[in-house]
């Protein structure tokens, strides 16, 4: 058989140009900016900066506040990707099995994929309203007083479930698609060795899905770091004051608010870090246990 392929290096590098060029831009040349300006004191008002050294990082190290974000970031981001795939998960599997009306169900379920962050913060914000919030007025009935940007816990709940709802039509979609490639001769294959409709689903359906699950989990993690910013900031209505916040919104706060450009470059880098880290943890660790088919 006959392999396609180019006869100079030059036409596949001409096509791979304008990518290039925007990773370039838009990823390394700010990338790099952060390292440098990390190891600065900048003036906020940019008239000129003093170099440091780490200082910047041993200042974060030893910062009781920068802890107590990270800590609240890494359950964050763990409820939201956690509580996003599982919510998509069942949602999709009952999706598969809808016979009638299966476009309008799917179409209900995917609709939010097009709000965007703060967007969906301002939905939230209206309902965990405390006067007049529909979800507010329900938790009071159940005794349960929310008061959202007043009580941290309240406020980092109603983050969660505004990022999860956020995010659970991206998960809906993958996820059916998998469910629908899967052969009807393998299910139907199952159903004869086993007729438990759930241990036919963990024995069977998840070990297909889990190249799905394994490309669903790093960018449900990494829309939980990142993404999210936008319903951390509406949601808190830009006053952190006692409210909880995850590390890229302190980034910003410390960097645009509190003009401390130069720490806020140390948070980003060490942010960068921890994601890489986390990425080659995930790829070298997870994936060993995926069989691709």
């Amino acid at each position: 058989m006959k392999r396609a392929g180019f006869r100079t290096i030059s036409l596949p590098m001409l096509l791979l140009l304008p990518q290039l060029v925007i990773i370039g831009i838009f990823f390394y040349w700010p990338a790099g900016w952060a390292i440098q300006s990390s190891f600065y004191l900048q003036d906020p008002f940019g008239f000129g900066s003093t170099y440091v050294g780490a200082e910047n990082y041993t200042r974060l190290a030893g910062s009781s506040e920068y802890r107590k974000v990270a800590w609240f970031t890494l359950i964050y981001t763990a409820l939201v990707t956690f509580l996003s795939l599982g919510i998509a998960l069942l949602l999709a599997v009952k999706a598969d099995k809808v016979i009638r009306g299966a476009k309008t169900y799917r179409t209900l379920l995917m609709w939010v994929y097009a709000v965007a962050p703060p967007v969906a913060g301002f939905l939230g914000l209206m309902f965990f309203d405390q006067n007049v919030g529909p979800i507010t007025e329900f938790l009071a009935g159940l005794g349960w007083d929310f008061k959202l940007g007043v009580n941290s816990f309240d406020t980092a709940t109603a983050m969660v479930m505004v990022a999860v709802w956020k995010q659970i039509p991206v998960n809906f979609i993958f996820f059916l698609s998998g469910l629908q490639s899967i052969p009807r001769s393998v299910r139907e294959a199952a159903m004869i060795d086993n007729k438990s409709g759930t241990q036919r689903f963990w024995d069977i359906t998840f070990p297909l899905l889990a190249p799905t699950a394994f490309f669903l989990l790093i960018i449900n993690i990494t829309y939980a770091l990142f993404d999210t910013f936008g319903v951390v900031d509406t949601l808190i209505k830009g006053e952190p004051g006692n409210n909880p916040i995850t590390l890229v919104y302190m980034v910003f706060r410390d960097g645009f608010r509190g003009g401390d450009l130069g720490g806020s470059s140390a948070q980003s880098v060490v942010l960068m870090v921890l994601v890489l880290i986390l990425t080659i943890f995930q790829f070298r660790l997870l994936e060993r246990r995926i069989h691709y088919t």
